[in-house]
């Protein structure tokens, strides 16, 4: 592999570098969820920031160490390990370079059995060895000075900022990694099948002629040839729906496990189009390149990365345009979301295999494994003086510098933070004041539309099963869409996946773990690290968007007490400990919230 400019990247180097950012996130989670001591006891300093000693066992039983340089951030009570700084220190005080392997066998070996163990160390060598190949791929790339598209900055993305096993990508080989994979950006193309409606159950916004929309996104040829091909079978076109699948998926689970409704022709693969997508950085979500403002596919895939399988349950496919005309309808009559400039990226239609008509035996081996979503592109709705990018991008380091670097030279720092604040809070905390919605908005679902880096609103998407609400607190129940509930079985898998709840605090922290925790947590972190500013000034900040948004808004003063952003804790999804233990067994846990500092007395100051 080799550069433009003919240097070849350094494998030993970037090797290096990649079990450093594991070794470090599985330190900083296994610290932060309380996998072997408290954080009080592994930082007795509190925020002060200095040499900290994981204990750890030999197979001989000897006692080791594992130290590092580490601080626990004001930013939800977070774990910082120093890069570079974890070394392996034997009884006899002898330190060595730290090893992925030794540091899963002598420190998580004294909880774990080793089942377990040798689960979690595949996934994390999975992610090593993937990470390893997309940093190999990005070196050897030419650099380009020109600003990313939107797609572009997607494929810059590098996974997930705090989850240890962020590009496991479990049932991926390198070659196939490569191949779909976000980093690569390979052209793709979906395989195209034909479902009997009989066996397949389609969901669409109202006024979608599915047909229609097939038909425009494959081009008339092309749909003409597929028609073509069922009536070449003695198939009448009418009595199926079309729909796209991932290849991966394709060739590992549907061959095998739909043989029998290929036979039939109750299933019937049609072939490709003439577009070319691209992967996005959930690795099932794709984009159209061919034509950047046609829609966005988001398809089962049967891997395994972050903790979940990705697939697309029934009931996630069939709610996702109910949810969407609800958020649209909303939309619509809401002059505070029409002025703040927000676009929901709708997610128009879904199709979803009936498993019901399987032999019991077979459902849940199929279940969620045929099914797509089709969600309106972001290119459709950013004029020629606006661009688009992840907000996970901004925490983004490019050629050894910060991607915002140019933003904050031109508008400095405070300004252009306390602007972002404004267009990105102000939203989502709306939605969950004036209409009892919480969006789970991460990184992935969050979209700055900015004007030459001024931010200027936001972009949401992923809605199929990312809204938590309590009906009998909303303002306008009637309007409530009447959703397809979690089976028994998925909820068995993971029951704290749901929408419809009575726990008002749940659907608060829906909210705030995933958009304040995760995307301005990490952001914080990173505007600290990276500009010196300080992170109590940042909760300052957001603390003020959300009593100025109370302020201007006295009429939803209830929903302020109910849904309390100022609360001492949140609870928080423990993600290190979901790939140790089943999920079963993994309940959220309560931290630190940064905005209780700046809680306010009823009508007084913090």
């Amino acid at each position: 592999m080799i550069t433009r400019e003919g240097i070849q990247p350094d494998l030993s180097k970037i090797g290096e570098r990649v079990q450093d950012r594991v070794l470090c996130q599985l330190i900083e989670a296994v610290a932060y969820e309380e996998i072997i001591l408290p954080r009080e006891l592994l930082f007795p300093g509190g925020m002060m920031g200095g040499r900290v000693a994981i204990p750890g066992k030999t197979k001989l039983g000897e006692s080791v160490d594992y130290v590092f340089e580490g601080k626990r951030q004001f930013t939800f009570d977070r774990i910082r390990v120093r890069r570079g700084t974890v070394r392996r220190r034997d009884s006899r005080g002898m330190q060595t370079a730290a090893t992925l392997p030794l540091f899963v066998q002598e420190v998580l070996g004294q909880v774990l059995p080793d089942e377990r163990l040798a689960i979690l160390l595949d996934e994390l060598e999975q992610t090593l060895v993937k990470d390893i190949q997309a940093q190999m791929h990005r070196a050897a790339a030419p650099a380009s000075r020109n600003e990313p598209t939107y797609d572009e900055w997607e494929s810059l993305l590098d996974g997930h900022p705090y989850h240890p096993c962020y590009k496991s990508r479990i049932g991926f080989h390198l070659r196939e990694n490569q191949l779909y994979g976000p980093e690569f950006q390979a052209d793709l193309r979906p395989i195209w099948l034909a479902v009997a409606k009989t066996d397949s159950v389609l969901s669409s916004l109202d006024g979608i002629d599915y047909v229609a929309l097939v038909k425009e996104e494959l081009g008339s040829e092309t749909f003409a040839a597929f028609a073509a091909r069922l009536r070449e079978r003695g198939l009448e076109e009418a009595d199926y729906w079309l729909m796209p699948v991932h290849p991966w998926q394709w060739e590992n689970v549907v061959l095998p496990v739909f043989h029998s409704q290929l036979a039939d022709q109750t299933i019937v693969m049609l072939g490709t189009g003439e577009d070319v997508y691209r992967a996005q950085q959930s690795i099932r979500s794709w984009a159209n390149a061919t034509a950047p403002e046609k829609s966005y596919l988001k398809l089962a895939l049967g891997i395994t990365n972050t903790s979940t399988k990705r697939m697309l349950a029934k009931h996630t496919v069939l709610n996702a345009p109910l949810v969407t005309n609800w958020l649209l309808a909303l939309a619509q009559e809401d002059e505070t979301i029409q002025e703040l400039g927000v676009q929901f990226l709708g997610e128009f239609a879904g199709i979803t295999y009936e498993y019901e008509k399987l032999p019991a035996a077979a459902q849940l081996q199929a279940y969620g494994s045929l099914g797509v979503i089709w969600r309106q592109s972001v290119h459709r709705f950013v004029d020629a003086e606006e661009q688009a990018l992840p907000f996970h991008a901004l925490s983004l380091m490019v050629r050894q510098e910060p991607a915002i670097s140019p933003w904050i030279g031109k508008y400095g720092l405070e300004g252009w933070t306390r602007r972002l604040l404004d267009v990105t809070v102000t939203p989502l905390i709306h939605m969950l004041y004036a209409h009892g919605l919480a969006l789970e908005s991460h990184a992935q679902n969050i979209i700055l539309i900015h004007r030459d880096g001024w931010p200027a609103r936001v972009a949401l998407k992923d809605f199929h099963d990312g809204v938590r609400f309590s009906k009998g607190h909303l303002p306008r129940p009637d309007v409530c869409p009447d959703l397809h509930r979690e089976p028994a079985h998925h909820r068995a898998i993971n029951r704290h996946s749901y929408m419809q709840t009575d726990d008002l605090p749940a659907v608060k922290d829906f909210l705030h773990s995933a958009f304040f925790f995760v995307c301005l947590g990490e952001l914080s972190i990173f505007l600290a690290e990276s500009y010196g500013l300080p992170e109590e000034a940042f909760w300052k900040m957001v603390a003020d968007v959300i009593y100025r948004y109370q302020e201007e808004h006295p009429q939803y003063r209830q929903a302020y007490d109910w849904y309390d952003l100022f609360s001492e804790t949140i609870m928080v999804e423990q993600l290190a400990r979901r790939r140790m233990w089943k999920n079963a067994e993994v309940e959220p846990k309560p931290v630190p919230n940064p905005l209780y500092h700046y809680r306010r007395r009823r009508g007084g100051e913090a």
